[in-house]
């Protein structure tokens, strides 16, 4: 798919995909994609929401058609804020934005919606397998204790075996490089039965996409800050999610005033598993709040 537009934000240009326009007068809604995808992982749901609103996507740094910088640093989430801030002023400038993540699109979007000024320009967000790492630093240290609280500790961080690998320097690029990048569609499919096409900057989005893990999780998880949201979020909950326990979304009302829970029987890829079921959740969340003002 061709961009639409490229919003570029200091040195770093970013891939924008759209599905109508602001002029149209329907609400904007903005899809933000995880690791180790490109936008293109959206266009099953944004094309049944498409008919009730502005939708866009667009390749995060480091992913698909968007630039990719290569220092660490230029991964922070603060950043991956900035960018976000871009695509809003340019594709709905001063409205206000309904903003869907998944994986670590959920995982950095969760700045914007509890952060000034950017949550005051939320109308309603929708999580799907993306905690914020500062909520979670504090769910660890209630966990870090013997007992039920302890083995779901346990769990969750044979889940995140990964997160561990990714901090070596040398092995997750060359795993990237040298074989993940080449078998991807294979081993999803192996893992979850779901058919992923691997798109052509796939093995670039994987190696790219490490900065993410190496640039944010230690500091957020070791040094977390509260973080609250006005905005009213959903969360989509893919039970047989292989990465993202249910758990760790557990005492989520003190920080989320208005909030609901979807579960679905499905797996981490459920974007593209049941984009029927993703797209009514998401739409009937924003049609729900639509022009209603966030409320402390």
């Amino acid at each position: 798919m061709t961009p639409t537009r490229i919003v570029t934000r200091g040195d770093v240009r970013l891939a924008v995909y759209e599905w109508g326009s602001a002029a149209d007068g329907k609400p904007t809604l903005v899809l933000v994609h995880g690791y180790p995808d490109s936008a293109r992982v959206w266009d099953a749901v944004a094309e049944r929401l498409a008919g009730q609103f502005h939708v866009v996507s667009y390749d995060v740094r480091g992913a698909g058609q968007s630039s990719a910088p290569s220092r660490v640093r230029d991964y922070r989430i603060l950043e991956l804020m900035g960018d976000l801030a871009a695509v809003f002023d340019a594709v709905a400038p001063g409205r206000k934005i309904h903003l869907v993540g998944h994986d670590w699109g959920s995982i950095q979007s969760w700045e914007s919606v509890t952060l000034s000024p950017m949550r005051d320009r939320i109308a309603s967000y929708t999580s799907i397998s993306g905690p914020s790492l500062d909520h979670v630093g504090y769910w660890l240290r209630a966990h870090a204790r013997p007992g039920w609280k302890g083995q779901q500790l346990l769990r969750q961080l044979a889940r995140s075996w990964y997160i561990a690998a990714f901090q070596l320097p040398l092995f997750a690029p060359a795993a990237w490089r040298f074989g993940v990048g080449r078998s991807w569609s294979k081993l999803v499919r192996a893992m979850e039965g779901t058919v992923v096409d691997a798109s052509p900057t796939q093995t670039a989005d994987g190696r790219n996409g490490i900065n993410l893990y190496r640039a944010n999780v230690l500091p957020r998880l070791l040094r977390p800050e509260p973080r609250h949201a006005i905005a009213p979020v959903q969360l989509i909950i893919p039970m047989r999610d292989r990465f993202v326990s249910p758990e760790l979304f557990e005492g989520l009302s003190r920080w989320v005033p208005v909030l609901r829970r979807r579960a679905i029987d499905a797996g981490h890829w459920l974007l593209l598993s049941h984009p029927d079921k993703v797209a009514s959740c998401i739409g009937e969340w924003a049609a729900e709040h639509a022009g209603r003002a966030p409320g402390r």
